[in-house]
């Protein structure tokens, strides 16, 4: 099944996703819904970010590629960890598929996206078995961690450097049929292709970073998971449209422009 949030005359709804409409829901699917009769276009349907989580996890250095090429890029020698690095982002960064990224203008040339699969977590989850994490994936979604680098390294916090306002697209839906070994990410800047990599290939999957978040945090209903990305993300400028697709789940575009 395939879950959105929608904007309705009666406010956001939840909706699932048919192949030319949006069957709005009553409740929500993380605990008690059931379908209406009210469809919604989905060629007119205003998609909102399709969860607002309790609260906003991200890994970083979780693909091999990612570590390799930013280290080098940076004249240092890559370093691997033993566990998951686990962080937070911030919910007022989020935006949906279709609005703007807007870069600061005290940002530097550095301001750049991360491609990243994301978890939605579906069920409480504490001190869980790797089986247990990956029963308490509800669905998967499309998330863009844009990072302002010179921010991002010089700074004590990632305030700026990761969680501006618009910082963070994400949807443009939740997937629940999905095979995470099966996947592809790829990124497009202004059409062009210029990353292609497997989505699977992560130092740690999915499972093993719910595992290590539950031993310290109880995950809830809604929470999200950001995965990291591979390669070496490039520059993004006012006027680029940057489009992220992940087999299985769909594509998620946001254009930038000047703050």
């Amino acid at each position: 099944m395939r879950w959105c949030r929608v904007e309705t005359s009666a406010g956001p709804c939840f909706g699932i996703v048919h192949s030319d409409a949006i069957e709005v829901a009553s409740g929500s699917p993380f605990s008690e819904w059931k379908g209406t009769s009210e469809r919604v276009p989905l060629s007119r349907a205003k998609l909102l970010v399709p969860v607002v989580p309790p609260v906003f996890y991200a890994i970083g250095s979780n693909y091999r590629g990612h570590v390799e090429k930013m280290a080098e890029g940076r004249g240092r020698k890559p370093v691997f960890y033993e566990r998951p690095r686990v962080g937070y982002r911030a919910n007022s960064a989020l935006i949906a598929d279709g609005e703007d990224i807007v870069k600061p203008p005290d940002s530097s040339d550095e301001f750049q996206y991360e491609a990243e699969l994301v978890a939605v977590i579906g069920r409480k989850c504490r001190n869980a078995s790797k089986e247990e994490a990956a029963a308490s994936v509800f669905g998967w979604t499309i998330g863009n961690d844009v990072s302002e680098r010179v921010w991002q390294e010089r700074d004590q916090t990632n305030i700026r450097g990761k969680n501006c306002d618009t910082f963070k697209p994400m949807g443009p839906w939740i997937e629940q049929d999905v095979d995470v070994s099966a996947m592809r990410t790829r990124v497009s800047l202004n059409g062009v292709i210029v990353h292609d990599f497997p989505t699977g290939a992560m130092l740690f999957d999915a499972a093993d970073v719910i595992v290590e978040i539950s031993r310290y945090n109880t995950l809830s209903p809604g929470d999200v998971v950001w995965l990291g990305t591979d390669d070496k993300p490039l520059n993004m400028k006012p006027g680029d449209l940057v489009e992220i697709e992940i087999t299985g789940i769909g594509t998620l575009r946001n254009k930038v422009v000047a703050g």
